[in-house]
């Protein structure tokens, strides 16, 4: 028998998505083949049941305080009560104990936020849910947050988007552990398209930058979203904002946590991404509208950004019909 330990964590307001997106993934590997598998566990605090953000209630398999590893996986689940569990000292120490006694560590989604208070993200880049990067980014300055992939590993620590995320990071696991014949079988049980890497974006429109209150920024981006194909250096941003462009970098890292060029180019392939799926344009097209001098520039930009193709993109994506 070729058994994988794994301990879920979970907590009152936990997302019950986030639990049991990964372990029904990996538990589809002893179902395709009962010689191998991973063994798993959702381990609350005294063992008892959770109350999850739906409203229903997970029993737990084992007392959080009890649990000893070794331990092949560590996984923390996210939630809406994870300022509540990041802010859990017991709880916080307990995972900080075990992530030393696990082969890896991973976080889904706000789980993040627990890592972040044990300090196991201090000095790494990570990720999570595109709506609270900010949040977290603005609570635990050591962290190096990236809202922008789906999942991010640096080292043994995984962090993922969560929700349907925790789909792809745990095939990603598979395919580390039992092969990638068998990461594919279960991506066919799970009905899902065959894994996507970690470094393809959370392919959401709103994973660009918040209105911010500042008037002089917010009149920048304004203009950068109205006018992708216009000459949007840094230099012609300051001059059109009347502030050296050393003093508009300064705001746009005060304000947006990134330097204007890089929202600028943020900008464009999120644009382009929006007219690849609602378009039949020609790429070429596309590029125009958005600034690009060619479609091969905008093929690396977007393969940056994305981790895919833009006519890979628009294939898994296009609602142009």
């Amino acid at each position: 028998m070729d058994r994988h330990r794994v301990v879920v964590v979970g907590y009152d307001d936990a997302e019950l998505l986030d639990i049991a997106c990964v372990t029904t993934t990996l538990d589809s590997v002893r179902v395709i083949d009962a010689a191998i598998g991973y063994d798993l566990a959702l381990a609350t605090p005294g063992g008892r049941p959770i109350t999850c953000s739906s409203g229903l209630v997970l029993n737990g398999q084992a007392a959080l305080e009890r649990v000893r590893g070794p331990i092949g996986t560590l996984v923390v689940s996210g939630g809406l009560g994870h300022t509540g569990a990041a802010d859990d000292e017991r709880l916080v120490s307990h995972v900080r104990r075990l992530a030393r006694e696990s082969e890896r560590v991973a976080s889904l989604c706000t789980g993040a936020s627990v890592l972040a208070a044990a300090g196991l993200l201090d000095g790494k880049r990570a990720t999570t849910h595109w709506h609270f990067a900010s949040q977290l980014a603005a609570r635990y300055e050591k962290v190096d947050v990236d809202p922008r992939p789906i999942w991010v590993q640096d080292g043994n620590v995984y962090t993922a988007a969560g929700v349907t995320s925790a789909l792809d990071l745990s095939l990603s696991f598979i395919e580390a552990d039992f092969g990638p014949d068998m990461a594919r079988w279960v991506s066919r049980a799970m009905v899902t398209y065959l894994h996507r890497p970690g470094n393809q974006a959370q392919m959401s429109m709103f994973t660009a930058a918040p209105a911010v209150d500042h008037d002089l920024v917010r009149k920048v981006t304004d203009h950068v979203s109205e006018r992708l194909d216009a000459d949007l250096s840094t230099e012609s941003l300051a001059e059109l904002a009347r502030v050296s462009p050393r003093h508009l970098t300064r705001l746009f890292r005060t304000h947006l946590r990134q330097t204007p060029g890089r929202y600028v180019r943020q900008a464009r392939v999120t644009a382009a991404a929006q007219l690849l799926t609602t378009t039949d344009l020609p790429v070429a097209r596309v590029a125009a509208r958005c600034g690009f001098a060619s479609a091969e520039a905008l093929r690396q930009a977007f393969t940056r950004e994305y981790g895919i193709a833009p006519s890979q993109y628009r294939s898994v994506s296009s609602t142009s019909g």
